[in-house]
C-alpha cells in the first residue's frame, strides 16, 4: 500500500491550478521519476477540473486510485495511491489537510497562487506519515 502524490489545488474560473504538491516517487526507475511526476500533476489538475464544488470521488487512472475532494469554496485536494490504499484513509487525510491548508494560507492568495509562492510546508510530513511500510 503506497501514497504517490499529495496535491493541494484551487478550482478557479476558468481553470484550476496547483497550490503546493508532495510526491513520493522513490519506488519508480530514477529516469522515469520526473514524468511519472508530471503524469501525476496534469491527472489531479485534470480530476478537479472535471469534479463539481463539495464532491468526492475516487477515480481509476492506470494503476492508481485518484482521490479527490473539492470544496464548496473552490479549494481542493487529491491523493494518488496504489489500488490497495484504504479509501476512508485517504478522505480523513483530504479533510486535514484542506482545513489546516484553509487556516494557514489566506484565501486571497489561492487564486493567483502557485508551488512557488505558497507557504505551506506540511505536504511531505503528511504524505510520509500517512505511507504505509512494508513489515
Amino acid at each position: 500500500m503506497r501514497l504517490y502524490s499529495l496535491s493541494v489545488l484551487y478550482k478557479g474560473d476558468p481553470k484550476v491550478h496547483l497550490l503546493k504538491a508532495a510526491y513520493d516517487v522513490s519506488t519508480f526507475n530514477f529516469f522515469q521519476r520526473s514524468s511519472v511526476q508530471e503524469f501525476m500533476t496534469f491527472t489531479s489538475q485534470l480530476i478537479v477540473e472535471r469534479s463539481e464544488l463539495g464532491s468526492r470521488a475516487s477515480v481509476k487512472e492506470q494503476e492508481y486510485l485518484c482521490h479527490v475532494y473539492v470544496r464548496n469554496d473552490g479549494l481542493a485536494g487529491v491523493v494518488i495511491a496504489d489500488n490497495e490504499y484504504p479509501q476512508r484513509v485517504c478522505f480523513t487525510l483530504l479533510d486535514k489537510v484542506l482545513d489546516e491548508f484553509s487556516r494557514q494560507v489566506s484565501k486571497i492568495d489561492w487564486p493567483s497562487g502557485s508551488p512557488a509562492t505558497i507557504s505551506y510546508a506540511a505536504l511531505d510530513g503528511y504524505l510520509s506519515k500517512y505511507q504505509v511500510r512494508p513489515p
